[in-house]
């Protein structure tokens, strides 16, 4: 059976399919059926809190990883990609990342500020809240932009995505909300950014240790996913209000996203468009970032810092913010390569190659001037 390769094929798979798998699994877990009790008694499983059998509250290690184990791997997968953020990016490659970042994040923090304030931060447009906009807005599908510009932009877009990780993870959202008025101590945005920057130190001091964590970008994703899942309700992906949500969340992220990078690039005189389009995509990995700015908001908390109250409406809008970012994984991952291909075939129209640098173009277009008579 080729379940991986069938699991792939849907964008976003990796994170999508088990999340929705764990979602399908506690949805059943929560009807409580006879059977299934029958069977937990007979094994001798514990009652939960409430009085009742669940398959994925067992215990022991299953429990840890299948229901219980989310923030911990989400912190693995921060790890491991902080580790592949390589300080050494040629300086093509870091203008256009730098640019990339820029535009994104400050596009997915208008968005966010603006419907927030049109709307209400928490339950706006939709039922969008903040925290979806800015995670699904501003972290894009590393794998899916490295596979676009491979194609169709040329090797400074590619290498682009070595600055480009460093919107991996909930660092950004956190510190949006903080911009937004939300009152985080320093000491949860260290909780978020250590992993990341300890991950990232040990990668650029010794090549081998980049090599061995590299795995550990891709394997966590669809435990996590899981876990997150496992404590949904499958009804939320059948609430029209998140579908649409996270449709719309989608297109604002191809479109909006997409179309400042344009902007960006052309102010700074690049030719080729291919890289802001490419990554206009929300990434799988997104998903989680509810997950953590809920984590955050406790020990905000705890600190004094935010009200049980406030911290309570983060940890509240989890399940939904979590399935609109679902949602806009899969319709970013259609949608942006689509933009992509119109976008290399409207530059050809106009006699730009976006696999072209444009350093050696201009060098050419030198050298052809300077042969001419006369000059």
């Amino acid at each position: 059976m080729r379940l991986l390769a069938t699991v792939q094929k849907v964008p976003g798979g990796l994170m999508v399919v088990p999340l929705i798998l764990g979602a399908t699994l506690n949805t059943i877990d929560q009807l409580h059926l006879p059977w299934i009790t029958a069977v937990l008694q007979w094994l001798g499983a514990g009652q939960t809190d409430s009085g009742n059998y669940e398959f994925l509250r067992i215990g022991g290690f299953s429990q840890e990883l299948f229901k219980d184990g989310a923030l911990v791997l989400i912190a693995l997968f921060l790890f491991c990609s902080g580790s592949q953020m390589n300080l050494r990016v040629g300086g093509k490659a870091l203008k256009k990342g730098l640019l990339l970042v820029s535009a994104k994040y400050l596009t997915g923090l208008a968005v966010g500020l603006a419907l927030g304030f049109m709307f209400d931060p928490i339950n706006g447009l939709l039922g969008l809240s903040t925290v979806a906009i800015i995670a699904a807005m501003t972290n894009g599908n590393g794998g899916m932009y490295a596979a676009l510009t491979s194609q169709y932009g040329n090797r400074s877009d590619t290498g682009a995505v070595a600055i480009l990780s460093l919107n991996d993870g909930p660092f950004f959202t956190l510190m949006s909300l903080g911009l937004l008025g939300s009152q985080f101590p320093m000491i949860a945005f260290i909780a978020v950014l250590l992993p990341i920057a300890l991950g990232m130190l040990l990668g650029n001091l010794d090549e081998d240790v980049r090599t061995f964590l590299k795995p550990g970008e891709i394997l966590p994703v669809p435990f996590f996913a899981f876990a997150l899942g496992a404590n949904m309700n499958l009804a939320v992906f059948f609430n029209p209000q998140v579908v649409g949500a996270g449709l719309l969340l989608g297109v604002m992220t191809t479109v909006l996203t997409g179309a400042a990078g344009i902007l960006i690039f052309r102010a700074c005189r690049e030719r080729s468009v291919i890289a802001p389009v490419a990554e206009a995509t929300t990434a799988g990995n997104a998903a989680g970032t509810p997950a953590a700015i809920a984590a955050a908001a406790a020990v905000a908390a705890s600190s004094g810092m935010m009200s049980a109250a406030e911290a309570q409406s983060y940890q509240d809008l989890v399940n939904v913010a979590t399935s609109q970012i679902s949602i806009a994984t899969l319709t970013t991952a259609i949608l942006g390569p689509a933009a992509v291909i119109i976008i290399d075939r409207w530059q050809r129209r106009r006699g730009i190659d976006g696999t072209l640098e444009d350093e050696p173009a201009r060098t050419a277009d030198r050298v052809d001037a300077s042969s001419e008579p006369g000059a």
